[in-house]
């Protein structure tokens, strides 16, 4: 099993969190690592010390760092980042800035996340745009003949969901890069739950603009995220909002925008959590992302496996290729109950409910689905742990 190979004793004993919990909820926030939670308090620290404005500036190298780090970990350049406070307000700067007309078409997958699709049926209001969603294939993935075959002049975004918020499935970015670039069509990644478990190349996967948060599989803090947007792109997207940050007024009745990404964020921000941000980056390079790849989908195999033979459990998870996040339903309990029945072992984990995805749940005859998702600080011995709390509960509802 690949999960042997990895340091796991340094790794826990520089996740804090490894003493008190088993934390099997990765993809919804993971266990900081101290030099993360270093960075983070130590710039707080300097703030209180010699003030918020002197901070950053004495900051200054670790700030610019943060884009260098964010760089290496997409395969682009440092004027193709923004950093903002979250993946969704990362996503919502990149589809905004589109000039959509009426008319055009949105093409997007069954497993799109709620926040995105709010998104789309807004703008299909205010503009008379079109979405149409891409039928699955037979693992459960998009279907990349069907996204070929949807194509014609008035798409105007695809727009995909890397690792959806249940199912397992990493959706195919590569595949559905190609179709975009032929076609000439805007192409968005929400990668928010794949950074930091999956790589990232953004000139491999071909896309114009890519959102990813900090506190998921990257191990950063909350409140960090990043927007990639391809450079022969920006010229194309207009910022919903600008500040003095991302615009200079030359005038009294004029404005310049800046000429790279940084037009999308603003002048005020946290820079404890934007410090915390590049060093976890850093500290995930430094493991390095195909040995996490590797560790985190290991695990997760492995725990499919055990759940497999648990007596009433379902796994739920589809698609060709699978990631960290492992979805389950228990026949005799709702999941609620079973997250509560976990948090009082100290095991957590997360429910998924439809309208999170309603597309996708809701063909699966879904309402609900226990998620769990491990990282490469977690254990065999941690899997098998929750395994055992999950057959004793189902055993007890039995009685």
């Amino acid at each position: 099993m690949s999960t042997l190979a990895f340091d796991i004793d340094t790794a826990r004993k520089e996740t804090p969190g490894c003493e008190t919990v088993v934390h099997l909820n990765n993809a919804g926030a993971s266990l900081m690592p101290q030099p993360v939670l270093d960075s983070v308090i130590g710039h707080l620290q300097l703030e209180a010390r010699i003030g918020g404005y002197e901070a950053a500036a004495a900051a200054a190298e670790a700030v610019d760092g943060v884009y260098h780090s964010a760089a290496r970990l997409l395969g682009c350049s440092t004027a193709e980042i923004a950093v903002v406070d979250s993946a969704t307000r990362a996503w919502d700067l990149a589809f905004y800035s589109i000039p959509f007309r009426h008319g055009d078409r949105i093409l997007t997958s069954e497993a799109e996340y709620a926040s995105n699709f709010i998104a789309y049926l807004q703008v299909a209001e205010r503009y008379g745009v079109r979405i149409d969603v891409v039928p699955n294939d037979e693992s459960g993935q998009l279907s990349v003949a069907h996204l070929r075959e949807m194509i014609d002049e008035r798409v105007r975004l695809v727009s995909l969901t890397h690792v959806p918020t249940n199912g397992g499935l990493v959706n195919p970015a590569v595949e559905v890069g190609r179709v975009a670039r032929e076609a000439g069509v805007l192409y968005l990644l929400d990668a928010c739950q794949s950074a930091g478990q999956l790589p990232l190349d953004v000139n491999e996967i071909g896309c114009d603009m890519l959102s990813l948060t900090g506190r998921k599989y990257l191990r950063g803090p909350r409140g960090t995220g990043l927007l990639y947007v391809r450079a022969a792109r920006l010229s194309e997207l207009r910022p919903p909002m600008l500040d003095l940050h991302a615009a200079t007024w030359v005038s009294r009745t004029g404005y310049r925008m800046r000429d790279d990404a940084r037009r999308f964020e603003s002048w005020e921000c946290n820079y404890a959590a934007k410090i915390g941000l590049g060093t976890a980056i850093d500290y995930a390079l430094g493991w390095g992302i195909d040995a996490i790849r590797a560790r985190v989908t290991g695990l997760a195999e492995d725990l499919r496996d055990r759940l497999s033979e648990l007596p009433g459990v379902r796994v739920r998870d589809i698609g060709a290729q699978r990631c960290g996040i492992v979805s389950c339903t228990v026949d005799a309990l709702p999941a609620d109950a079973v997250k509560a029945t976990m948090a009082e072992r100290g095991i957590n984990v997360s429910v998924s409910r439809a309208p999170s995805t309603r597309w996708d749940m809701e063909a699966r005859g879904l309402a609900e689905v226990v998620r769990v998702s491990v990282h490469y600080y977690n254990t065999v011995d941690e899997v098998e742990m929750f395994c055992r709390a999950l057959g004793d509960a189902v055993l007890r509802s039995g009685r």
